[in-house]
């Protein structure tokens, strides 16, 4: 593995347990109840719509609850992450749900070897998992060569001018401080603690990330052969990105308090594989 690979799989292999135990997963409601969905794949519905009776893969599931979600709504899911100890809390998860998900432990540059090429009628990436790939045209050419003809990709991720933003500032003013386009070098971050609560240390705490332009992201898509059909800009993310400045809207979501229409907190792509 590349050094970011090994630094960054640490980071989340010490953090799964954590995450799974945390008040913000809810995993204890998907055993109590059957059609319990992740508030992740709520706020997605209206734009993912029916996905029964289609093969999906998760790409970066971490700890499987939205690909349980997806599962719960009808397809048959796969769950694709590089971290075991992410993987092992996701079988739990599914068996404590009784939902049957497939999960596989892969790096995403890798899934096409690891799962074949062409098989899947939807691709899925969730909140917070393009700022861990170094190359996001590698990361198109993945998608594409997962789906078949025909078959679609379904991303909701924090907004680039999001991650661009410094720390939250005392006089609530919103400053530009890292990359909004994908750089060659990382932005290396040093911070203890997680994005839940929990009284858990960690000793693993130094991770390489990357930004990508939304424009970036739809260009690769389209050199990869697929074609974009629809991209929708969010007020709201599911995580307190700007802690102390941002309040929860009561679905899981959270929005800056202080005129939210100054900043795109997360958004939605749609692509579909052109037919050969």
């Amino acid at each position: 593995m590349n050094e970011y690979q090994v630094l960054n799989r640490a980071n989340w292999d010490e953090r799964a347990a954590a995450h799974a135990a945390s008040k913000d997963y809810r995993v204890a409601a998907f055993a109590d109840d059957p059609a319990h969905l992740s508030d992740v794949v709520r706020f997605d519905l209206p734009l993912l719509g029916d996905v029964r009776g289609l093969r999906g893969v998760h790409l970066q599931c971490h700890i499987g609850t939205d690909t349980v979600s997806l599962a719960r709504l009808g397809a048959t899911m796969t769950g694709l992450d590089f971290s075991p100890a992410s993987l092992t809390e996701a079988r739990r998860i599914a068996e404590q749900a009784g939902t049957p998900v497939e999960f596989v432990e892969s790096d995403v540059y890798s899934a096409p070897d690891k799962l074949g090429r062409g098989g899947f009628d939807l691709v899925y990436t969730g909140i917070g998992a393009l700022c861990w790939l170094p190359d996001i045209r590698r990361w198109a050419q993945v998608v594409a060569q997962l789906l078949r003809p025909g078959g679609r990709l379904f991303i909701r991720e924090g907004h680039p001018v999001l991650w661009a933003l410094a720390d939250p500032r005392p006089d609530g003013l919103l400053t530009l401080e890292h990359p909004y386009f994908e750089q060659p070098e990382p932005t290396v971050w040093t911070e203890g603690g997680t994005y839940v609560e929990t009284d858990a240390e960690f000793g693993h705490n130094t991770t390489h990330e990357w930004n990508h332009g939304l424009g970036e992201v739809a260009t690769a898509l389209i050199e990869a052969g697929m074609a974009v059909t629809g991209l929708a800009e969010h007020l709201s993310v599911p995580w307190e990105a700007m802690p102390g400045q941002m309040h929860q809207l009561g679905n899981g979501e959270w929005q800056l308090t202080d005129r939210p229409q100054r900043l795109p907190h997360s958004y939605t792509l749609q692509a579909v594989r052109v037919s050969v």
